[in-house]
């Protein structure tokens, strides 16, 4: 009987997109059964590689745009302007325009960050007469509440000085006012949906700043001083747009880029699994699955919060699957995935190397890591209807027969 297998994995960040994930992944399971019916579906999140995916996914068109990068250079962007019936939708990739790929090592500050280039792509899509926009927030480089797309939209946001405050969440701390009036008129007619995490918050001690401030290069005393500057941005929204966003689910996607979006333009912020097209057919695929294989580039403690694979595992547990994971890095707290659905995982890196090397060897790791799950997949296999294995079973029952006579 042909072994149906589905590949759904997340790309791996700053180093293989999804579809390079799942084609390696394929070949190492291939290597182990060659005729195996193996299906690879590509899953986004919002974040690296969404625009280019969808774009693909429905026939539609990326259209390239020059925006203002995270740290305030010029960088090569792009929109998706997806295919297919409806009404004539954008995907606008904030990684694409402020994401930490785009921030040097060494200029990795989210205090000084900004998401100017966001709003450029969302005028972009504007220009194209888009009906949607989809903004998909992940793998952001900054922490500025979407200030600096607001401003690029036309808002302003200044100091008690009444001047424009420094761009980046650091900035924050000195805004006075916010003004809306010169927003873009087209936005009034534009439906905007952001498509986040909602376990994502704006403030509080799960607040963003908090939980992925370190992850972009904040230090201790950083993190905390954007702590204070999401909290008073949080109130000066309120203030102004009269909407308390501060534990909104999904208000601190990308930097708090939802909060801004949501507050200001009236966005609305919805589940990314909800929002992007796919998942309504992953379940179809899952069905028909014996077998499902995903993966990520660090299986970690935040994975059951929101993570594509622990998205995949929980849509296939509702249908009896055996759910395998590969990752770049096992983190801390890898074991909380199997509450909600991994059944096994492996770390593709088997042996010492530099984290650049084992990006650079990415799609060799994942095919051998690929091959060796399954090869001990098919030994589970095999033993489980070994006969030695039914007779140590039934031996033990025999032992308590007997016993049981005896007495």
């Amino acid at each position: 009987m042909t072994l149906r297998v589905l590949v759904a994995p997340s790309g791996f960040k700053e180093c293989l997109p999804v579809e390079a994930v799942g084609a390696a992944i394929s070949d190492g399971i291939r290597r182990v059964l060659p005729d195996a019916c193996v299906t690879a579906v590509s899953l986004v999140d919002g974040g690296e590689g969404t625009a280019r995916t969808l774009a693909a996914a429905s026939g539609g068109r990326l259209v390239p745009v020059t925006v203002t990068g995270p740290t305030g250079d010029a960088v090569s962007s792009h929109i998706a302007v997806l295919g297919g019936a409806g009404p004539l939708t954008a995907v606008v990739e904030m990684a694409a325009a402020a994401g930490l790929a785009l921030v040097p090592d060494d200029a990795r500050d989210p205090g000084r960050t900004t998401t100017h280039g966001v709003g450029e792509l969302i005028r972009a899509a504007l220009d194209q007469r888009c009906e949607r926009i989809v903004v998909g927030c992940g793998d952001s480089g900054t922490c500025d509440g979407g200030a600096g797309a607001l401003t690029a939209l036309g808002a302003r946001v200044l100091g008690a000085d009444g001047r424009p405050v420094p761009a980046g969440g650091n900035g924050l701390l000195r805004a006075a006012t916010l003004e809306l009036g010169g927003l873009d008129v087209r936005l009034a007619g534009t439906e905007i949906l952001v498509a986040c995490n909602p376990y994502n918050l704006l403030t509080g001690e799960r607040g963003v700043a908090r939980v992925f401030g370190p992850q972009k290069g904040a230090t201790d005393a950083q993190v905390e001083e954007l702590a204070s500057a999401m909290e008073h941005w949080a109130a000066l929204l309120e203030h102004r747009c009269g909407t308390d966003i501060r534990l909104t689910p999904g208000g601190g996607a990308s930097g708090g880029l939802g909060a801004g979006l949501a507050a200001a333009l009236g966005a609305r912020l919805v589940p990314r699994f909800d929002a992007l097209p796919g998942y309504p057919e992953l379940d179809t695929q899952l069905a028909a699955a014996d077998l499902v294989v995903t993966a990520e580039g660090a299986l970690d403690h935040q994975t059951p919060h929101g993570k594509i694979p622990a998205e995949v595992a929980r849509r296939a547990k509702l249908q009896g699957k055996q759910v395998i994971a590969l990752a770049g890095v096992i983190g801390r707290g890898a074991a909380q995935t199997r509450p909600v659905g991994i059944d096994a995982y492996a770390c593709i890196v088997c042996g010492p190397m530099s984290r650049r090397e084992a990006m650079d060897d990415a799609t060799a790791l994942l095919t051998d890591a690929a091959e060796q799950a399954l090869r001990m997949v098919m030994v589970g296999t095999r033993l489980s209807g070994h006969p030695r294995a039914g007779r140590r079973g039934a031996g033990r029952s025999g032992v308590r027969h007997q016993a049981a006579k005896r007495t």
